[in-house]
């Protein structure tokens, strides 16, 4: 399809929503002389956001399985903090 700027200006979103739509592309012409494409983006170019890391991380062992050591959310006594009471 071809279009002129004039043409292009006047309807520009619509003619952009149109080419995602139709998946063709349009030439805009000036003076009878193509100048511009508008073309679709392959969908391939655009990663989605979510999921984008999907099967990257793997874990061997049961994450959320008890484990058999003795751990206490409180720092360690022995050690002194900074900004703590001495």
């Amino acid at each position: 399809m071809e279009i002129t700027a004039a043409e292009f200006k006047a309807r520009c979103l619509k003619l952009m929503d149109q080419v995602q739509a139709t998946q063709e592309p349009i030439t805009v012409t000036k003076r009878g002389r193509p100048v511009a494409r508008l073309v679709p983006i392959e969908p391939d170019e655009v990663p989605p956001l979510f999921g984008c890391l999907k099967g990257s991380v793997t874990a061997n062992d049961d994450l959320t399985a008890p484990i058999d050591l003795d751990w206490d959310a409180q720092a360690d006594p022995d050690i002194e903090h900074p900004g703590s009471p001495g």
